[in-house]
């Protein structure tokens, strides 16, 4: 070999070297399982697949308590009969405050299930608090992966202040192309050891602890005023638009419907956050309500939506995002919901205010119900939905979605702190006059110290409704305690122990056609013995005996030697005249529970037929 090839050998050698010690380490570090897995997806059972609670570790690399999704689930293996749906955005995607229960996605979820109850349906949310288009971005490949039948966004007030965002203190600068390498960077375990040893090193040399305090709103604003027609602005637009861009392109060319929204800011009833003088911002504000009050209403949602894009704080998101969003849905011929401008049109004074929004943008529970009303009519509208029929007139459907909307009373307080809490912090109020918890947050009953249990990491959101739930059933209010349950299946519908439960309490309060819907839903998902018995059991009351035979055979595959099983299953065979297998199950019966009055009393019965 020639000493030139040997050289360029060596070259390409010491060139490789570093990718193979790389790629070792990373297969090291997965099968010791180092560190934490932020996968897009988790297995909540062998059969579904949930959004990661760790995926935003992607994208936040200083805050410590990341937000995690609100656990919906859908089926690894889709079947024919499943309408699936993703909704991307932020916290008011997600559903803020009234997480995880009242966002504008479990209403289309609800109204779906209420209208076509022989489909599958699968509405899943993946919104994330204090995001923004880059996570979108990211997460979109996953979820084109997923065979939606139609994707809907949500998104646009992050773009500064969220994570990666131009202003925010996760930014990694204003580059796209560096910022996207990074999130890609963070999916592998490499890249956690060499960030731990890093911040191992500089906890040895720091003298004082820095740990943030206050709300995720107020923790993620690095660069706090953002000028109109700064740099910086110009660069969160441009930053959403290309984003936007890409995230259009990749669904366009999967033929995935998609549908997105312009977004909704509280207008009429929220003053601009930067009280600086110079900026005009409070001035104009102040003039818009003077106009409200000569009935001036075209001028004063002008000058609201001014005050809003000169106000320099911009946790909303200036008018400019909405203009992009309806661009780019010409630009791609992609159907634009015009949701800002509709709700405008049935708030007061034709000016979105308190009356829809909770805060600064995050819409209240009636917001969101409107918002899930329009979602759905335009997905409607665009003949997107299952192609059956309907089982409710498109007139009824809304109020009936809202009468039986599974939210409980714990939800609502849970919200209402987090309400208080979150204005009890910058840019609502200067830090310096925020106010102690127990100032804000006034206990009366055992809803409200359930609620700050939950808001203070006590307790989970689960074991929160659980507890109040069966407090209720001890205590005799049976009925509530048992919506509590709805809510808790609502949000988990593969735990099969809620079903169970309330089928017992209603079995035993001789509530047969009520229980006969929990344990059926119950067996779908698991089937088992207590499910398949009582199945029977109540089918072989309501005269339905070939589908009580099917379900008590079923019952004693699980179990054989239950004798009320086998006592039933032989009434069943003497419905059918069956004599003498009802005989030979009796039999069995008998032997397991000798003293079995009813199944002696039969027997002699049967024995006299036979005959």
């Amino acid at each position: 070999m020639s000493r030139r090839k040997a050289k360029f050998l060596f070259n390409i050698i010491l060139i490789i070297i570093p990718f193979l010690f790389f790629i070792l380490l990373e297969f090291s570090l997965r099968i010791f399982d180092y560190g934490i897995d932020n996968s897009t997806w988790i297995k909540i059972n062998n059969t579904h697949y949930g959004l990661n609670p760790k995926v935003a570790s992607r994208y936040f690399n200083n805050v410590k308590n990341i937000p995690e999704p609100i656990q919906d689930v859908f089926a690894i293996n889709k079947k024919p009969d499943t309408y699936r749906i993703f909704l991307l955005g932020g916290s008011s995607a997600a559903g803020f405050p009234y997480m995880p229960l009242g966002s504008f996605s479990r209403y289309i979820r609800q109204r779906l299930e209420q209208n076509y109850p022989e489909i599958n349906i699968e509405v899943v949310n993946l919104g994330l608090s204090a995001v923004n288009s880059y996570t979108i971005l990211d997460l979109i490949i996953d979820v084109l992966e997923q065979e939606p039948d139609l994707i809907l966004i949500y998104a646009g007030h992050n773009e500064f202040y969220g994570a990666l965002g131009v202003a925010s203190m996760e930014s990694f600068g204003r580059s796209r192309s560096i910022v996207n390498l990074i999130i890609e960077l963070n999916k592998y375990k490499v890249t956690q050891l060499v960030r731990n040893i890093i911040g191992g090193i500089m906890s040895i040399f720091s003298v004082t602890s820095n740990s943030p305090s206050g709300t995720l709103m107020s923790r993620m604003a690095e660069n706090k005023t953002i000028e109109i027609d700064s740099e910086i602005y110009w660069q969160g637009l441009e930053q959403f638009e290309e984003n936007m861009t890409d995230i259009l392109k990749l669904v366009k060319d999967k033929k995935v419907p998609v549908i997105i929204s312009t977004i909704v800011s509280n207008l009429k009833d929220q003053m601009p956050f930067n009280s600086n003088a110079n900026t005009g911002a409070n001035r104009v504000y102040s003039q818009a309500r003077k106009e409200i009050n000569f009935n001036n209403l075209t001028a004063a949602d002008s000058l609201f939506r001014l005050a809003k894009d000169l106000d320099q704080i911009r946790f909303r998101a200036p008018e400019k995002i909405n203009e992009i969003i309806k661009k780019l849905g010409e630009q791609f011929n992609v159907p634009i919901l015009e949701s800002e401008k509709v709700l405008n049109q049935i708030s007061p004074c034709h000016i979105i205010g308190d009356n829809l929004v909770i805060d600064h943008l995050h819409l209240s529970l009636k917001g969101n119900y409107e918002l899930g009303n329009l979602f759905y009519n335009k997905i409607s509208e665009l003949k997107l939905l299952p192609n059956i029929e309907s089982k409710f007139n498109l007139s009824d459907q809304d109020s009936l979605t809202r009468v039986n909307f599974k939210f409980s009373d714990l939800d609502s307080t849970i919200a209402d702190y987090q309400i208080k809490l979150l204005k009890n912090d910058w840019p609502f109020i200067n830090p310096k006059n925020k106010k102690e918890k127990t100032e804000i947050i006034k206990l009366k009953n055992q809803i409200d110290s359930t609620a700050l249990d939950f808001i203070q990491g006590n307790e989970t959101w689960e074991k929160s409704h659980r507890i109040l739930a069966n407090r209720y059933i001890k205590n005799g209010d049976f009925e509530i305690g048992k919506k509590y349950y709805d809510v808790l299946i609502h949000q988990y519908p593969l735990t099969i122990e809620y079903y169970q439960y309330i089928s017992e309490q209603l079995i035993s309060k001789n509530k047969f056609n009520e229980a006969i819907d929990y344990l059926t839903n119950g067996n779908k998902i698991k089937s088992n013995a207590y499910f398949t018995k009582w199945l029977g059991i109540i089918n072989l009351s309501m005269g339905r005996i070939d589908s009580a035979i099917n379900y008590l055979e079923k019952s004693m595959k699980f179990s054989a030697n239950d004798p009320q099983v086998l006592y039933n299953l032989s009434g069943a065979y003497v419905n059918k005249k069956n004599y003498r297998l009802a005989l030979e199950v009796l039999e069995k019966c008998l032997v397991i529970n000798p003293n079995y009055t009813e199944a002696k009393n039969l027997k002699v019965q049967l024995l006299q037929a036979i005959k």
